[in-house]
């Protein structure tokens, strides 16, 4: 309860430290001598705080003081936790504390009292304190429009004021809940439209007209026919130049939708730039289409959550997956078989687990839009799925593209009231889709919008808008800049004059590009001549060709360039601080910024002018800085700049380590076509035709290699050969030798196949391309067994093994061996002596370097185990099982058999189950069909190793458990299936009865 400060228990005067010392004797007693009661006064502050998100104690006063007595501190030095800074002291109280002093307050007027008492100590903004006051004056605030931010504030209050006795009138907990989460959904496409939307009316209408929506909202709301179902349509992409509001546009339209009251539709907005979604995992779309519709249909809500969770876990597993692809296309034994064919049931499992998913998520969606309607033959809404900064996957034969048209189509057969929106590239062909999605192009503005947007961006006379958009167009980029320009030059009309005269006059529409990178150009140059300090302007366009500024930068590279020959470390800071106050860079980390990504995109296309040598004279000192540094990302920056000088790809790929990739993402489009086709070739991705044109021939042909790798692991042959016949002849270590034979083969042109392998071998060998050539081989010898050629495949073999082993490479030599093996395999023989000297190198190599290759040594255990009893184990320890859930499902198959042909084994297994899935694991009765889910479990923990090591220890008659063991170990390896009676007639365990003949 509170109490007046009159009515206070005098204290007797004593000095602070005697004082605070029998407060620590007292909070170091046992919880049998603490006095249970809180004293008064400190009950007092407690509830003086209670309100607060954070307080001063120094100035906490009490319902009456005029001014704060100073004790709060000492009062409350244990119901608080410190937060801001050391010389900013600010405490929040304990949870429980706080808790308890809500409930401890005499009801509204009380909590309203000691609110009162603290206002100096809100911060100017809103804050969960003004809304709990707005509450607690009877003035409850209107939440409709509020922000995210706020909504959590108003949470805040409510749950504080919900505990104080006698408190009515509050909202709802749940519906805010539900509100704060639909805000926070809201809330990437709000940033997207915080400047005035202009001129896109005829674009918004198209959009509204594709979603079977009225051209005006209020109308009638949706196109349906009778029967209540829109018909399905093509997707449809939005593109057009970088800045002119793809993004935004689409980003409008959806918050329409989203905001309508006749006509709003259920959305996913799926924003690829977000760290939580992947373009290379399409099923991370699905997680988050999910999630967002549970946030729009709350008694949907469980179902909607466990899809996404479901998803997220198949994400886990799709990584595993793709792990095992790359680690088998790494090594040139193992690409041309092994790898092919693993990367094709990859793309083939991820594509089926992905549509499936998709079609429950459709099925939930279609009983959530049943359930809201007030009448049967209402007709559905439009679904629309919205989706950003899809660039990247926007090339021929992206794997991504092809798995988002299979979810597309999985999708709209549940729902066809799908919309399907990306905003990206203009649409590339792939082979997945027989006919060419819809389109919307972005152009310039209308000259009315484009006065609009000037006089919304601060240009106030109308005339000096309309001609300075005659001069500059209606390129939305162009039009801010033009604005911040004419705003710099103060509101002196002759200034703005000037400006204007200072921009070329617009030409033709063949033109009208350079026109805009021209204007551009000179409007940055503008903006940029309005720096104040004149060391900073000689600075600030030279330094955008650094990807990082930070003092030591500006001392050791740019100073010198730019001038400023004698800057000390101490001036350098200087100069950073008043650069990094420019509103056109950004944080990049402590003591660090960058120019904007719109800015350099724009100024490194331009010519440089009088500049262009002191912006070289930058490159080659950031060169030499970041050469002498340590480190990936220094690499990387040395990197970048000996490309932007355009120096010999060759000779820059020589300072490539493994690992740069992620600080040179994106970096291609600051780059001369052959610079960029270096860093396609190595990062992957799209490449335009001007970056192909211009690459050297050798990283035009890695390019090329994997987009033909990716329609391949599509099964896309006749695309893939049509793909790879240019750019002819290539060179002799050129991955696309064993990809057109490959190819070939795919089309059932075996001997073409064959020929051109042999064709390519001898090149390779005389080049010394060891690694080329041991690709070819295996591919010979693949080709020559699938044409019955036995005897050749097998000599191709034993070559390969012998240049692999004079090349010192063992797990080459390895792989080379692992195919001798598996070549009798289709035939359910054995070829024991491959097996046996597999089995010697599996057990010659030291584990580092067995760990290197987890994938290798998995497949090479799973083919040897019957002959190498202690393989299995030997695998498990050095590099343990895959993660993925096809591995699971191969071992828990392998136990439900055995328990089945033995019984009395279910009590060992579930034993071994329960161990490894831990003690938090829900009671499931312990049935076999629970097996899945513990393994799991059992993955989660971390236990799954320990787990298949036991089970190799347990005793099995039927041998259905080791095979189960190898089966799981072996997965996407496509080596000989691994079972049980292999184990009984070649490998009799001691002590065990054989299998009876007729048992399988």
């Amino acid at each position: 309860m509170s109490i007046d400060p009159s009515e206070r228990p005098a204290e007797p005067p004593c000095d602070v430290r005697e004082l605070f010392a029998t407060r620590l004797r007292a909070a170091l007693r046992t919880g049998e001598d603490r006095a249970p009661e809180v004293p008064a006064v400190r009950r007092a502050y407690r509830e003086a705080a209670c309100l607060l998100a954070r307080f001063d104690p120094r100035r906490l006063k009490l319902p009456g003081e005029e001014r704060a007595a100073g004790a709060a501190a000492l009062e409350l030095v244990d119901d608080c936790t410190t937060l801001g800074m050391p010389d900013r002291a600010e405490w929040a109280l304990a949870s429980d504390v706080r808790e308890e002093a809500l409930r401890g307050l005499a009801g509204p007027a009380a909590a309203r009292r000691v609110l009162e008492c603290n206002l100096d100590q809100l911060p100017a903004g809103p804050g969960p304190e003004r809304f709990a006051l707005a509450f607690l004056s009877g003035s409850p605030p209107a939440t409709d429009r509020m922000s995210a931010d706020e909504l959590a504030d108003v949470l805040q209050a409510v749950l504080w004021l919900s505990r104080v006795p006698g408190m009515t009138g509050l909202p709802d907990t749940a519906e805010l809940q539900h509100s704060l989460e639909r805000a926070r959904l809201l809330e990437p496409l709000e940033r997207l439209v915080r400047r005035p939307f202009q001129g896109r009316d005829r674009e918004l209408a198209e959009l509204r007209r594709y979603a079977g929506l009225a051209a005006v909202s209020g109308q009638q709301p949706f196109d349906a026919p009778a029967g209540g179902r829109l018909e399905p349509v093509l997707p449809l992409v939005i593109h057009g130049p970088d800045g002119m509001g793809k993004s935004t546009l689409l980003a409008k339209f959806v918050l329409d939708g989203a905001h309508g009251l006749g006509d709003g539709f259920p959305f996913a907005y799926i924003d690829f730039a977000r760290p939580t979604l992947s373009l290379r995992e399409p099923v991370t779309l699905i997680a988050e289409a999910a999630r967002q519709l549970g946030v729009q249909y709350p008694a949907h809500r469980a179902e909607l959550d466990a899809l996404a969770d479901e998803a997220q876990q198949v994400v886990r597993s799709q990584r595993e997956g793709q792990d095992r692809v790359t680690q088998l296309r790494q090594l040139a034994t193992t690409r041309a078989v092994l790898g092919r064919r693993s990367s094709q049931q990859f793309q083939m499992l991820a594509a089926g687990r992905e549509t499936d998913l998709i079609r429950r998520v459709a099925d939930v969606l279609v009983r959530a839009v049943a359930d809201g309607k007030t009448d049967p033959s209402q007709p559905d809404p439009p679904f629309v799925i919205a989706v950003d900064s899809f660039e990247e996957a926007q090339y021929r034969g992206s794997p991504v593209v092809g798995r988002m048209w299979a979810i597309f189509r999985s999708l709209q057969s549940v729902y066809p009231g799908l919309r399907f929106i990306v905003s990206g590239r203009a649409p590339v062909d792939h082979p997945a889709r027989a006919t060419p999605p819809l389109d919307i192009e972005l152009g310039e503005l209308a000259p009315e919008a484009a006065v609009d947007m000037l006089m919304s961006c601060g240009v106030e006379d109308p005339d000096m808008a309309r001609a300075l958009a005659d001069r500059v167009g209606g390129h939305p980029l162009s039009l801010r800049l033009a604005a911040r320009a004419a705003t710099l030059a103060g509101p002196e009309p002759e200034r703005t004059r000037e400006l204007i005269r200072s921009l070329p006059e617009r030409r033709r529409e063949v033109f009208r590009h350079v026109d805009q990178l021209l204007v551009q150009g000179i409007l940055y140059d503008r903006i940029l001549g309005h720096i104040a300090d004149e060391d900073v302007r000689r600075l600030a366009h030279p330094g955008l060709v650094l990807r990082v500024i930070t003092p030591e930068v500006i001392k050791e590279v740019l100073a010198e360039p730019c001038g400023l020959p004698a800057a000390t470390m101490e001036r350098a800071r200087a100069l950073f601080d008043e650069l990094s106050r420019l509103d056109m860079v950004e944080p990049a980390g402590p003591d660090a910024v960058r120019y904007r990504g719109d800015v350099r995109a724009i100024m490194l296309r331009l010519p440089g002018g009088e500049r262009a040598e002191v912006m070289r004279a930058v490159e080659r000192r950031a060169v030499d800085y970041y050469a002498a540094r340590d480190g990936l990302e220094a690499r990387a920056e040395e990197i970048y700049h000996r490309l932007r000088l355009d120096e010999n790809p060759r000779s820059v790929e020589e300072r490539w380590l493994p690992g740069v990739e992620r600080y040179l993402a994106g970096a291609q489009q600051d780059m001369t076509p052959r610079a960029a086709g270096l860093l396609t070739a190595r990062l992957g991705g799209g490449t335009p035709d001007q970056v192909a044109a211009g690459a050297d021939q050798e990283d035009w042909e890695r390019i090329a290699a994997r987009e033909v790798e990716d329609l391949l692991a599509q099964g896309f042959a006749q695309a893939a050969f049509e793909r790879i016949g240019r750019r002819r002849p290539w060179t002799p270590c050129s991955p696309l030798h064993a990809l057109f034979a490959e190819t070939l083969g795919r089309l059932g042109r075996l001997a073409e196949a064959r020929a051109a392998v042999a064709q390519a071998l001898g090149p390779a060998e005389r080049a010394g391309c060891g690694e080329r050539h041991l690709e070819l081989l295996l591919l010979s010898a693949r080709l020559a067994e699938e044409a019955g050629d036995r005897e050749s495949a097998g000599r191709d073999l034993r070559v390969a093994e012998d240049v692999a082993v004079g090349l010192g490479q063992d797990l080459e030599a390895m792989g080379a061996l692992l195919a001798q093996a598996q070549l009798t395999a289709g035939d359910g023989g054995a070829d024991l002596e491959a097996d046996e000297q597999l089995a010697e190198r599996l057990r010659q190599l030291p584990d580092h370097v067995l760990a290197d290759q987890p994938v290798l040594v998995r497949a090479v255990a799973s083919q040897i185990y019957e002959l190498e009893p202690g393989a299995l184990d030997h695998a498990l320890e050095v590099v343990g099982l895959s993660a993925d859930d096809e591995t699971l499902d191969a071992l828990g198959a392998a136990m439900r058999r055995a328990t089945l042909r033995q019984p009395a084994l279910l009590g060992a297994v579930m034993e071994i189950l329960n161990e490894a899935a831990g003690p938090t694991r829900p009671e499931a009765g312990g049935a076999p069909s629970s097996i899945a889910g513990i393994l799991r479990l059992a993955r989660d923990r971390g236990t799954l190793d320990e787990l298949a090591r036991r089970l190799l220890a347990t005793p099995d008659e039927s041998g259905e458990i080791v095979a189960g063991v190898a089966a799981a170990m072996g997965v996407g390896s496509t080596g000989r299936p691994a079972t049980a009676s292999r184990i009984v007639q070649h490998a009799p365990v001691p002590g065990r009865a054989p299998a009876e003949s007729g048992e399988q």
